[in-house]
């Protein structure tokens, strides 16, 4: 699952493999996830793309195994609990599958966490304050919600970034399509046969 095809252009996937798209965002990844799921027999889901890193945790081209994702800024102002009626709370965190990361072990990819975000940082303030905040490696904006769409469906997910800027000013981040693409599709030709 990625939110644009042309995120993995080049991959040229096995015979039992799909390669499905959901749009950018967090909504429209988690809406079209759920529907293709409800539509098709999957054993198991990667979400794969392009992503920004947080300075110091990766660089350009390279790629990151994402165990776990969290949902930025959700919730209440300032990160306090919200109190919701009848045991309700609020679903802000999800973890890949342990058995497809243990299935990756070995791999030349170094596993960190991600952070959905529904618009992409362009200031370093903000890349601060996410950092601090989150402790994150890789930012993206559909991780979260295909993980968790995943993971409701009962199907066993996990992650895949490449990285194609640095988190923070616009000017500084060093945009590159290409490297980040080519990260993730190395990544995908390692990955995806050790989880048939």
């Amino acid at each position: 699952m990625c939110a644009l095809a042309a995120e993995l252009r080049g991959y040229e996937k096995p015979e039992h493999v799909e390669v499905l798209t959901c749009g950018v965002g967090p909504v429209e990844a988690a809406a079209e996830t759920a529907r293709l799921l409800t539509l098709g027999r999957f054993s198991a889901v990667v979400n794969a793309g392009i992503g920004g890193a947080f300075r110091g945790r990766a660089k350009l081209g390279d790629a990151i195994i994402v165990n776990e994702e969290r949902l930025a800024d959700f919730g209440l102002e300032g990160g306090a609990p919200m109190s919701l009626p009848d045991g309700a709370h609020l679903e802000e965190r999800v973890a890949a599958s342990p058995e497809l990361l243990a299935r990756c072990e070995g791999l030349p990819y170094s596993v960190g966490s991600g952070l959905t975000v529904t618009r992409v940082t362009t200031t370093d303030a903000t890349a601060a304050r996410l950092a601090r905040t989150y402790g994150a490696d890789v930012e993206s904006m559909e991780g979260f919600a295909v993980l968790r769409a995943a993971s409701l469906a009962g199907i066993p997910a996990l992650e895949v970034r490449g990285i194609s800027n640095y988190v923070g000013d616009r000017e500084q981040a060093q945009w590159d399509f290409r490297a980040g693409s080519g990260a993730v599709v190395a990544a995908l030709e390692a990955i995806v046969p050790r989880l048939a």
